[in-house]
Order: structure tokens, then sequence, then C-alpha cells
């Protein structure tokens, strides 16, 4: 089968399409029949050699994806041979990327039928972050108000749709340009990240970009308040405010509560240029700055 494979660290020439075996799925696993896989920062990060969490090479790329069950290991319940399913491969965040990939039975879901696989490739790691950030870690309830940074970004707009159909007001942090995408998800009040002006107190602040903005909107939390973060460890001091790093954690548990959101018309996905598998060099080109459309990359296979 064919697979996106890298054999040492390094820039996007490093990336190449090979010939390997069809994996087969061991205790707690299934084989996808992969239709479409999604490429993010991650990706760029484990092809650089600058994850914690992924194996050494050589080793295939990609943890999104989209398909068909070809495979049910032992000790799997709840998905049978032709389900169709989304989700991510294993914690390590690589695999996706082929023809085939042994995925986690833990980390899949069925796919909710108003998505396309494109588009179901697009979602799993940025929505399921967006979810931890807003509910889990910020613990926004309906009310409340959040400050997201990034918010025209893959995790940030996600962000803002759930807090919005949760009830949960929305300051989005974003650059100029970005204006007309985020009202038509339905955010009211946008401030300019490069701005000057003064932010309104909020219960948490959501990060998706770091930086100087962080810096600046970290004042606008309120006491006993939140910051969350996915972008750095090293996040602004202040004594009362709780600050909170985490990595993204993908379950079937949570691409359930998400496929209802989608399903309901809750929230939309996030699907931005599409490739054939071929080209997954290309795609992290396009990672690495070359012109792409805005939303989630994803290889159609």
């Amino acid at each position: 089968m064919k697979a996106i494979r890298i054999h040492r660290f390094g820039p996007p020439e490093v990336v190449v399409v090979d010939d390997v075996p069809l994996p087969s799925p061991g205790e707690g696993e299934v084989l996808v029949r992969v239709a479409a896989a999604g490429v993010g920062p991650w990706d760029a990060i484990i092809r650089e050699g600058r994850s914690k969490v992924s194996p050494q090479p050589p080793l295939t790329l990609g943890s999104d994806l989209s398909g068909f069950v070809e495979a049910v290991g032992p000790a799997v319940i709840g998905f049978r041979v032709d389900d169709e399913v989304y989700g991510v491969t294993n914690p390590q965040f690589c695999d996706a990327q082929a023809e085939y990939a042994v995925a986690s039975a833990g980390m899949i879901a069925p796919k909710p039928n108003s998505l396309s696989n494109l588009d179901a490739a697009s979602a799993p790691v940025i929505a399921a972050t967006a979810y931890q950030m807003l509910f889990e870690y910020a613990g926004a309830k309906q009310g409340e108000t959040v400050m997201i940074t990034g918010a025209a970004g893959n995790v940030g707009a996600y962000a803002v749709q759930l807090a919005l159909q949760a009830g949960v007001r929305v300051v989005a942090v974003t650059r100029p340009g970005d204006d007309a995408a985020l009202r038509t998800l339905g955010a009211q009040t946008i401030v300019d990240s490069c701005g000057t002006e003064t932010l309104p107190e909020v219960e948490a602040v959501l990060d998706t970009v770091g930086g100087d903005t962080v810096e600046r909107c970290v004042s606008a939390i309120k006491p006993g308040g939140k910051l969350v973060s996915v972008v750095s460890e090293s996040l602004p001091e202040r004594p009362d405010i709780q600050s909170i790093f985490f990595y993204a954690e993908v379950t079937t548990e949570r691409l359930r509560m998400l496929s209802n959101l989608f399903e309901g018309g809750s929230i939309s996905a996030r699907t931005g240029s599409i490739l054939p598998l071929a080209q997954a060099r290309v795609a992290h080109e396009m990672l690495a700055g070359a012109p792409h459309k805005p939303g989630k990359i994803v290889l159609q296979v």
C-alpha cells in the first residue's frame, strides 16, 4: 500500500511516498481503509523532530482520518467491517496518511452522516482540542464570556462555534481581514490582535497563538479566571488566575459529542485545501507558509 513517510527529520523535502506492507490490527485496534487524512501543524512538528510523543523515523505521518473499517482486532466492541468511522490513529499522532491505517478503537467513532469523508477527516484533532479547551479546562458556562486568540484559525473557529452554541459569549481576537469570516460563525465582539484598544473582562482566555497576543490578552482575565493554551507551556504569570497547558486527547466519547453537534448543525467543518495523497509534500509546504485555502488541509486517498 502507499503511505506518506519520512526516513529522517527535516524540511518538507523529507516527505516521500513509500510502498509498505498492509498493517494488521492488534488488540483494541481496527484497520481502517482510509478515504481521507488530515494534515495539521503537529505533522510538521513530528517531521522536524520536535514532537515529544512520536516515534523515531522511519514513520508514517498523520493522525486525523476518515474511512471504512476493513478489519477488527481482538477485544474490539462497537465496530464492524464496513462501518464508516472518523477519528485519530494513536497517541503518537502518526500512521494515518496511507491507504490503510491501524487506529485505536478508543480514538475513533462513527462518522457523522452530515459530513463527507473529507470534512470528517479535517475535524477530529482541532474540534476535540477546542472542546477540551472550552468546556473541560476553562469550564465555560452559559452566560460567561471567553476570549479566543487566533479565533479565525482552525482550533479558534471551532472554539467560537462551540461557545456560541452553548450560550457562552465570545470576544474573538484575530488579525485584520478576518472579521467577515468570524461574523459568519456568529461572533459579534471582534478585537484586532495588533490593536491597542482596552479589552473587556472575561472569565477565561483560550490561547491558540501564543506570543505577544496572549501577553496582551491575559490582562483581560477576571481574578479567579483561567488561561488555557495548547501553544506553549511557558505562559504569562498572574498570581490570581490559573494557567493551563495541555495536549489534545481525542476519544470516542468526545467524538460522539462532536458528532451530535455536527448532525444538529450547531457546528460546521473547517476544510481547506484538498490534495491527493501523493501530494503530501505540497501539504507540508503549505504548513511551512505556501499559499493555501483557509481551514484544515486534507489529503484525499
